[in-house]
């Protein structure tokens, strides 16, 4: 662009002092004619640079997802194809469930017994409940019975030792009395031998043999739960949009969770158009900035876009993570680059990007807009450049 700059001047200056010969060409004059496009060009371009800054360097990101199983297996199905779109939760491939169906198959048939078991042990505890309920309100009875017996035998042997009563009516309250006596006895040792049984209970106010019974049907409900995940996780779908590449999945190959072996590689549909630039060149980009962008695999074309985010960091300023102090070395650290995330918009904004592409760009802020025109002619003059292969075959 300063070259066309340059030609148009140059045209100019022949034409005011060899066409028309308006001034004279002399030393004042030449002087007057190299210095002007100079200092012109000098302050253009460094305005340029700061108002509308222009990036050599824009790249297409896209999120890579390295497909792994959850569970091992034989593979009996892939129905994708390699490089073509797939929406998110089509099936990329299955793995043979079957020792995954039989095992959670094994663990539902245990579930009915040990629910019963629960059940027969929860029954068990209210019987006992009951039993204790049952022996104490003998016993209550028993005592008061006792009690009417032993003022009953008081009373006979009153009447027996005056003359007005029998001995056989003191035999027989005797007897009563020793009966009730035996029976409340039983009734007490009932009550205790139920109470001992009880006695044994969680803080949840269960018999052992219940928890028990309850932690044994979590257990195995627990394990049912897996192996339905397990049995899910056969089927392996699609995170996102995307497309599949490096697939070398096939029937009867055998596939296993392990991160450092995945089965494939799948690329997002989303991406990340990025811009890297100087550290002095930002000083007034902000987000909602119009930007213009060129890619080499659209020669001639300019990509309308808009600033998303800068991203404030750079490797350079990481530390490493340890207990060493970190070494400064002898040598300056390079001076990093920030990111401008860009997202095209209008009729870009569902332009298909290569993962990889690479182009260049520009930002266009606020101020001084009418240096904006400028920059706009040097991307289209750069973008026709694209069409030029330079290569010799």
């Amino acid at each position: 662009m300063e070259i066309l700059l340059l030609l148009i001047y140059s045209g100019i200056v022949w034409f005011v002092f060899f066409k028309k010969k308006w001034l004279p060409w002399n030393i004042t004059s030449q002087v007057i004619v190299v210095t002007i496009p100079i200092i012109f060009l000098t302050i253009l371009i460094l305005l340029m640079n700061i108002v509308a800054p222009s990036s050599h360097d824009v790249r297409v990101l896209n999120y890579t997802v390295q497909i792994v199983p959850r569970v091992s297996g034989r593979v009996i199905e892939v129905p994708v194809e390699a490089n073509r779109p797939v929406k998110k939760g089509d099936v990329l491939f299955r793995i043979d469930p079957t020792p995954y169906k039989q095992q959670m198959l094994a663990l539902e048939a245990q579930v009915p017994g040990l629910s019963a078991k629960v059940a027969s042990a929860s029954a068990y505890q209210r019987e006992l409940n009951e039993q204790l309920r049952t022996a104490t309100s003998q016993r209550s009875a028993l005592a008061a019975k006792l009690e009417l017996a032993r003022k009953r035998r008081a009373q006979t042997s009153e009447l027996a030792s005056t003359g007005a009563g029998s001995k056989y009516d003191k035999e027989q309250a005797q007897a009563d009395l020793d009966s009730l006596t035996a029976d409340l006895a039983a009734a007490t040792a009932t009550a205790g031998q139920v109470r001992q049984k009880l006695s044994a209970l969680t803080d949840k106010g269960e018999l052992s043999e219940i928890a028990q019974a309850r932690a044994d049907l979590a257990n195995v409900q627990a394990q049912l739960a897996e192996a339905r995940w397990n049995l899910e996780q056969t089927t392996v779908y699609a995170p996102a949009d995307g497309t599949i590449v490096n697939l070398q999945l096939r029937e009867g190959s055998y596939a296993v969770p392990l991160p450092l072996a995945p089965v494939m590689s799948f690329i997002e549909k989303e991406q990340w158009v990025i811009a890297l630039y100087g550290q002095n060149e930002l000083r007034y980009v902000e987000a909602g900035n119009d930007a213009e962008i060129f890619m080499r695999t659209y020669p001639n074309r300019i990509i309308k876009a808009k600033v998303d985010s800068i991203v404030w960091g750079s490797g350079t300023g990481q530390l490493p993570i340890g207990g060493f102090v970190p070494n400064t070395g002898t040598t300056p650290i390079p001076e990093g680059r920030y990111a401008v995330r860009l997202r095209p918009t209008g009729e870009d904004k569902d332009i298909f990007l290569a993962m990889g592409a690479q182009g260049q760009g520009a930002i266009y802020t606020e101020h001084i807009k009418l240096i904006h025109i400028v920059r706009k002619v040097f991307v289209r003059v750069s973008t026709k450049l694209d069409w030029l292969v330079l290569k010799l075959h």
